[in-house]
C-alpha cells in the first residue's frame, strides 16, 4: 500500500493517478475532503489533516509499504526554517513508529547544500534527518519548476512585464512538474532503490528568463513580453506586497542570488536523465492559467 502526502498539488496528483491507474491501493493525504474525493471516487482511501500533526501522520502511515514525501510549501509563514522543521519532525516520527520500507522524497536542486540557499535549506535539513532513518530513501532533487511563472501572472497583468530578482539572460534549467510526478511513480511502481540514494531531474534544456518570457508571453498574445531583472530589494517589497511573508521574500532571494552567481548547480549526472517536458509544451498550460 502508498501513502502519497500533498496528494492534491501538481506532483502529488500526477503521482496518485499513476498509482491508481496501474491498479495499486493508494492513501491520499490532504487537509480539504473534497479536494480528495475524485481520487476517493477511483478507489483511493482520504486521510484528512495536517502532515505537521506526528500523531495524525503516525496513523496515515500505518500499514504501508511506500510513501511519497513533501513540506506543502506556505509563503506566508513567518519563519520558513521553523515551518519547514515541523513537517520534518512528523514525518522522522512516522516513519520510524510505523514498518514502511521506501520513501521517496521531493527536495530540490542545491539540497545538498548546508547554506546561502534560502529556502532550500530547510529540505537540506529533511535530507540528513532522512539519513538516519535505517530504511531505503531516494531523494529527488529537480531543477527550477516552471510553474513556478504562474506566481508572476499578477504582474504580468498589472505592470505588462515579467520580472524577479534572476538574471535575464544566464541559462538555467528547469523542469515542469508533470515530468517529477511521473519519475516519482515510477520509483514507486518500480521500488528498485535501496539504501539512501540521490536523483537530480532537469528538463530538455537550460533556458534564460528573457528567452522563457518570449515563448510564455507569445502563447498569451504578447510576443513582445519583456523580462525585467528587479534588484533584490525591489523585489523583496515586491513579493512582501503581494503577500509573501517578509522571511520568505528574503529567502527567495538568498536563493535566487545562489542561482545568479552560480552557487546552485545541477549535478552532471542528471544530464543522463532529462525529463520530456520543454518551456514551449508548458506555454499552453500558462496561458489557460493566464486566461483564467
Amino acid at each position: 500500500m502508498y501513502v502519497v502526502t500533498g496528494a492534491t498539488g501538481h506532483i502529488g496528483k500526477v503521482i496518485t493517478q499513476k498509482l491508481l491507474s496501474n491498479g495499486q491501493k493508494v492513501r491520499v493525504i490532504g487537509r480539504d475532503e473534497a479536494r480528495l474525493k475524485p481520487f476517493m471516487d477511483k478507489g483511493a482511501e482520504a486521510f484528512v489533516g495536517s502532515t505537521a500533526d506526528g500523531p495524525f501522520l503516525k496513523k496515515a502511515f500505518a500499514g504501508a509499504t511506500a510513501v511519497f514525501t513533501m513540506i506543502p510549501p506556505d509563503v506566508t509563514t513567518p519563519d520558513l526554517m521553523a515551518y519547514d522543521d515541523r513537517f520534518t519532525q512528523a514525518f522522522v516520527t512516522a516513519l520510524s513508529q510505523n514498518t514502511v520500507k521506501y520513501v521517496v522524497d521531493l527536495s530540490s536542486i542545491g539540497g545538498e547544500q548546508p547554506q546561502g540557499t534560502g529556502p532550500i535549506l530547510g529540505l537540506h535539513h529533511k535530507e540528513e534527518k532522512f539519513k538516519t532513518l535505517g530504511i531505503n530513501v531516494l531523494t529527488l532533487r529537480p531543477t527550477f519548476f516552471m510553474e513556478n511563472f504562474l506566481f508572476n501572472i499578477p504582474i504580468i497583468k498589472t505592470m505588462g512585464i515579467n520580472g524577479s530578482s534572476l538574471k535575464a539572460d544566464t541559462p538555467f534549467p528547469m523542469i515542469a512538474t508533470r515530468d517529477v510526478g511521473e519519475f516519482a511513480a515510477d520509483a514507486l511502481l518500480q521500488l528498485k532503490f535501496t539504501g539512501t540514494s540521490v536523483q537530480s531531474l532537469v528538463g530538455p534544456r537550460s533556458v534564460t528568463c528573457t528567452e522563457a518570457t518570449r515563448i510564455l508571453g507569445s502563447a498569451i498574445g504578447k510576443p513582445d513580453l519583456q523580462y525585467v531583472q528587479f534588484s533584490y530589494e525591489d523585489a523583496k517589497k515586491g513579493m512582501i506586497a503581494a503577500g509573501i511573508s517578509q522571511d520568505v521574500a528574503h529567502l527567495y532571494n538568498e536563493m535566487n542570488h545562489a542561482f545568479n552567481e552560480g552557487l546552485i548547480k545541477v549535478d552532471p549526472a542528471a544530464k543522463t536523465n532529462t525529463t520530456r517536458t520543454s518551456i514551449e509544451d508548458f506555454a499552453p498550460i500558462f496561458a489557460a492559467a493566464f486566461r483564467s
